[in-house]
């Protein structure tokens, strides 16, 4: 291998947040696995994030290749997102400088999220030589916009703008899902030849079966009733609210159910509007009781909350991939996922009715209800969906993404 230097810019999220007890998502854990990955095929990686804290090194070297380098650009603490677009031009000139400093040169660029693209540009301007920039978008604002349910949901048209922009002036764009690939390609007029389709993937060293006993007994869980689990961020797009009342709906038809409801995700003391706002969704509904929030929890726990669900929903209104969802399968754990979600593609016809509307309760109730009435479901699940997890391994879209970096 050709030993490549590779910049990874994660301007506004560090891959390290679960350890410094930051909201954490799928971003951070594909910027990290996928450099990981990278550097066992002999590339060496720099993150570069924000710093959110006052005890967080500049420097986390993670193995002899791999760094996170934390730069200063505004408070040494986490901001309100509407902040974010103005240290765009402060992360720029301080990784600028750093970059000088320590006479780095890089052969590729690779920016995630819009803001680590804008600050990917303008490094590649100050540049003498030319660097090619890699862009992955993670999520695209107009898809964010088309599902948004009122103005405080939108995204800027300073992102929009910017997500255009970035399109046509990077040398190529990264997609996760067949469906991102489609909305780069007819959304935002991007070259398909310049869009490479590369699904995230996961972990089979950490996300495997595990019997549910032991995984009750992890996560301290005394419940004799069947959890539906979701994990993910607290935000409406997520589709938690139709989760809510699809179990309504499915324990009003049948009272002989014993379930509960598990939420694993947000901030530890998590006080936001989609927190206060699905608080009181569960008393309006009364099903206050059966309904439990859990703060975020870290890549080595999640198996653990996985494995102890009979089923695991996930109905987003628009989701670019959907990396819980493969997790969960990973773990052999029956996964009903909307149609919007990019996972969707990928999932055996044989599986296909767990794959529902977006925004649509009573089809949900109703797939919940199939899954849990066949018992000898999980068994066929786990044949189907388990030689497909292993083809999804982080080496491999380290080997995709190589392709891609070798080309430019």
């Amino acid at each position: 291998m050709l030993n490549k230097r590779i910049a990874m810019i994660s301007f506004h999220t560090c891959p390290l947040a679960y350890l410094e007890g930051k909201e954490t998502g799928g971003m951070n854990v594909y910027v990290l696995e996928l450099s990981k990955a990278l550097v066992k095929k002999g590339y060496q990686v720099d993150i570069y994030t924000r710093i959110q804290d006052l005890i967080s090194p500049e420097i986390v070297n993670l193995n002899a290749n791999l760094r996170v380098i934390h730069l200063k650009a505004g408070p040494k603490k986490a901001i309100d997102k509407k902040l974010w677009p103005e240290l765009v031009g402060v992360f720029s000139n301080s990784l600028n400088k750093y970059i000088k400093k320590n006479h780095l040169a890089y052969d590729i660029i690779h920016a995630h999220y819009y803001l680590s693209g804008l600050i990917a540009l303008k490094i590649v301007k100050q540049n003498k030589h030319k660097i090619p920039l890699v862009m992955t978008f993670h999520t695209l604002a107009l898809m964010k916009n088309l599902v948004a349910r009122n103005n405080r949901e939108k995204e800027s048209k300073l992102r929009i703008s910017a997500e255009f922009k970035l399109i046509q002036q990077s040398d190529h764009i990264t997609a996760s899902s067949k469906a991102d690939l489609e909305y780069l390609t007819h959304l935002y007029e991007c070259p398909e030849e310049k869009i490479s389709l590369i699904h995230p993937g996961v972990d089979t060293k950490i996300f495997y079966p595990i019997p549910r006993q032991e995984a009750l007994d992890y996560i301290q869980s005394i419940t004799k009733d069947k959890i539906i689990l979701y994990v993910g961020r607290l935000e409406a797009l997520k589709g938690i609210d139709v989760l809510m009342h699809a179990l309504k709906i499915l324990l009003n038809k049948n009272s002989e159910y014993k379930l509960c409801l598990l939420i694993v995700g947000g901030k530890n003391g998590e006080t936001s509007s989609e927190f206060t706002r699905l608080k009181a969704l569960q008393k309006t509904l009364h099903i206050s009781p059966i309904v439990g929030f859990v703060s975020q929890r870290n890549q080595h726990e999640l198996p653990y909350y996985y494995n102890s669900a009979e089923i695991v929903v996930m109905a987003s209104h628009y989701e670019s991939f959907g990396m819980s969802a493969l997790e969960a399968m990973a773990c052999g754990v029956p996964v009903i996922i909307s149609q919007t979600s990019g996972i969707s593609s990928l999932i055996d016809p044989e599986l296909n009715s767990l794959i529902v509307s977006a925004h649509n309760p009573l089809q949900l109730a109703n797939q919940i209800e199939k899954v849990l009435s066949d018992s000898n479901f999980s068994a066929r699940y786990k044949s189907i969906v388990l030689p497909f997890v292993s083809s999804m391994s982080w080496e491999k879209v380290a080997e995709n993404m190589s392709t891609v970096y070798n080309n430019k």
